[in-house]
């Protein structure tokens, strides 16, 4: 009973982790396109995840008798099998998430049930020379049709989202406003009626809240609902569009997400529920037959069909949405996404790779070849239809897709994603979603030549990052049901208490790092023509005192020869480089948003930014070696190198404070005080450098303490130079700023 209490506790981790990992499935091209508001779009998301629980109970017997054949293992073993599957999900999408990999739930639970139970047929085979084949005990025909149906629904995907969405385009182009007038409803009312189709009508026979005669009699009157549905929609979303102004794709869009958030839950909370679920079962399956041990209990009552307690899809489901709106993660899972999908440039978040190079280099040959056979009034015909609208520089919130592409990702992944559960197939929503969104942006023109091998990079990560969730959970599930095998109640323990204390830090981790992107937006919103100038200097005085700090911090940790103290200053400066990296991320759009007449403004802003960026390059250099140094074990500095930077610390510490109360007061009156201590310090670093090579030459102390102490001189000198300048780079932003006042 113990067990199946914590299989449920780490369930309710891995809903709350799931959704805030998938929720950019089902939101992204809302989102995306801007159809409505953030509370809205999650708002309506949520409604969906709840009912779609309810559709999800035909899915639960994949957790019993997917991948392993219960009838050939005891009660005790599959137990085994269940907990393994449980710690490693929560160890695994903790650590993927932690470090901000993607990876997929459905693929994750998949390997791990199959490793674990290859690792308990080992295990009882290795005991028993007259086993039978690893095939008796693994359901493999259904494991491998999971398999094929995960790994085929990545090419059905992204080949559908391609061709629906050229021939959507071809049809409406990007400017279908006028189109739309005349079959905007027809397009809508098909769209509207795939959804009803897929999600009500194919999903219908497995929701637990639905009677039997019900299901008999929309299956008996299926091709009337899809008639009436698809006449009914087009004419009530026509007259909407032609008497009421009303933007009938922003309907499709929301409906969409409705359905996608639906089949979701649907498909994917077998991957969360089903594994304790299947442990609640044996449980009573044992607990129903008293006098009989755990150890010969034959675990048949596996094999057959279940029918999930609604009551506890429905509490699956208040979790899930309880996670989707709490969860900050929630808010910025989707960037990956809509970044690769984006119909405009802007910052690419993965560099290339030699095989994404020679993947669009053959791509664009292939391109010419057809081009030539295809006659040139054909193609000037179609380059019409697939003309981008330009956006102006001031359109900074414009949305990263149009409604279109975004009515075509949900209608054809909820539909895909509701076929593969009709089938009882839990296809991964990860790859679907993401791969329609890809299919869709590339045939939308979205992959130009200026960042086609990025996207393709990315997209090739994304799917390298699927293939290592799998191989790393079938590993790991695997040598995990070893240990708990053999090792008993005292591997069980430390197990889980491992798995809450990586969910812990993982989710302390996630939050800090939200919270730092969430702090860059709102202080990227906030900037504007009157008030950047004193953006820039709380900014730079923000950053300048602590890295005074972590500057004496290191000296100090140096001298103690203290490990956790220079751990916590390296992590300190590794915060900070993130924070100015996210303010220098966010150049452009600042930039876009200054009036004409103070667009000067925004070259000492970028000017700032990056004397910053220098300095805590410096601050890195610094670090990293002393760090190393004091981790390698090596020998102490000698007295008289520690004495010499508790010098240059305290000296350093007069110099930051002078100028960064210059920059707060806004006076800049002590300009030759300030290049006075400047010049002060260098000479004292220069003295330093030349007690040194005396030192050397006289064979005092070690080779290796005399780089680390020349490289610590070196790096400071560096951190003079830039901060001076960085002081300086602020007077004139202050006298520009001053100049533009009425």
């Amino acid at each position: 009973m113990i067990l199946v209490i914590v299989l449920f506790i780490l369930a309710i981790s891995d809903l709350v982790v799931g959704v805030s990992n998938d929720a950019g499935n089902f939101l992204q091209s809302a989102i995306g396109s801007k159809a409505a508001s953030f509370k809205i779009i999650v708002f309506i998301a949520s409604i969906g995840v709840l009912i779609g629980a309810g559709f999800s109970g035909g899915m639960m017997e994949i957790a019993r008798n997917g991948i392993l054949n219960p009838e050939m293992f005891v009660f005790t073993e599959v137990m085994l099998i269940l907990l393994a599957v449980m710690v490693t999900d929560v160890i695994l999408l903790d650590t993927f998430n932690g470090l901000g990999l993607p990876t997929s739930t459905t693929v994750s639970i998949v390997f791990e049930l199959l490793g674990a139970s290859v690792g308990m047929a080992l295990i009882k085979m290795s005991g028993d020379p007259d086993s039978l084949t690893i095939g008796a005990y693994i359901n493999t025909g259904k494991a491998l049709a999971i398999i094929a149906g995960i790994l085929l629904s990545v090419v059905i995907a992204f080949s559908f989202g391609a061709i629906i969405q050229y021939i959507t385009r071809a049809i409406f182009s990007f400017r279908y406003e006028k189109r739309f007038r005349l079959f905007g409803g027809l397009f809508s009312g098909i769209a509207i009626t795939t959804i009803i189709y897929f999600i009500f009508i194919k999903g219908a026979k497995d929701a637990t809240f639905i009677s039997k005669n019900t299901i008999l009699w929309i299956n008996s009157n299926r091709l009337w609902i899809i008639l009436v549905s698809l006449v009914g929609s087009t004419v009530l979303l026509q007259l909407l569009h032609s008497f009421f102004k009303v933007n009938t794709l922003k309907i499709v869009v929301l409906s969409g997400t409705f359905a996608l958030a639906m089949a979701f839950a649907g498909n994917d909370l077998v991957n969360f529920i089903g594994v304790p679920l299947a442990g609640l079962d044996s449980y009573q399956t044992l607990i129903s037959q008293p006098g009989i041990s755990p150890d010969s209990l034959v675990m048949h009552s596996l094999q057959g069909a279940v029918q999930t307690n609604p009551i506890i899809l429905l509490l699956a489901g208040v979790v899930m949405v309880i996670a989707l709106y709490t969860s900050r993660r929630a808010q910025t899972v989707i960037k990956t996404a809509i970044d690769l999908g984006r119909q405009d440039e802007g910052e690419e978040r993965f560099g290339s790779n030699p095989f994404s190079r020679a993947t669009v280099r053959l791509s664009i040959n292939l391109s010419e070849k057809i081009r030539n056979i295809i006659p040139e009034h054909l193609q000037e015909r179609v380059a019409k239809q697939f003309e981008a609208i330009p956006k102006s520089q001031a359109e900074k919130d414009a949305p990263a897709f149009d409604l279109l592409r975004a009515s075509v990702n949900l209608v054809v992944a909820s539909a895909l994603i509701a076929l593969g559960t009709s089938l009882k197939l839990p296809l991964s929503t990860t790859y679907v979603t993401f791969m329609v969104a890809m299919g869709s942006s590339l045939s939308d023109g979205a992959w130009d030549r200026e960042s086609a091998v990025y996207r393709v990079t990315g997209v090739f990560s994304v799917i390298g990052g699927w293939f290592f969730t799998a191989f790393s959970a079938f590993i790991i599930a695997f040598g995990i049901v070893f240990l708990l095998y053999y090792a008993g109640l005292w591997a069980i323990a430390p197990l889980v208490l491992l798995s809450f204390f990586l969910m812990y830090r993982t989710q302390k981790s996630i939050q800090n790092k939200e919270l730092l992107q969430l702090d860059a937006v709102k202080e990227t919103d906030e900037i504007n023509s009157e008030n950047i100038f004193q953006s820039s200097s709380n900014a730079v005085i923000e950053i300048l005192n602590q890295v005074q700090l972590e500057y004496k911090m290191i000296v100090r940790g140096l001298s103690e020869q203290s490990i956790r103290s220079l751990k916590a200053t390296r992590n300190n400066i590794e915060d900070l480089s993130q924070k100015s990296k996210e303010k220098k991320k966010s150049v452009t759009t600042i930039i876009t948003k200054l009036k004409e007449d103070a667009v000067e403004s925004g070259h000492f802003y970028v000017e700032s930014l990056d004397y910053l960026r220098e300095i805590l390059h410096c601050l890195n250099f610094i670090i990293q070696p002393v760090y190393d140094h004091v981790n390698n074990n090596h020998k102490p500095l000698s007295e008289a190198q520690l004495s010499e930077m508790r010098v240059l610390a305290r000296n350093m510490g007069v110099f930051f404070t002078h100028i960064t109360t210059e920059i707060n007061e806004g006076r800049f009156i002590n300009q030759d005080n300030v290049a006075t201590e400047q010049q002060k310090i260098l000479s004292i670093v220069d003295l330093f450098r030349k007690n040194e090579v005396k030192r050397i030459k006289k064979d005092a102390g070690s080779t290796r303490n005399s780089l680390l102490f020349m490289n610590f001189l070196q790096e400071t000198k560096s951190l003079l130079l830039f901060t001076f300048n960085l002081y300086k780079a602020q007077r004139d932003f202050l006298n520009y700023y001053e100049s533009k006042k009425p």
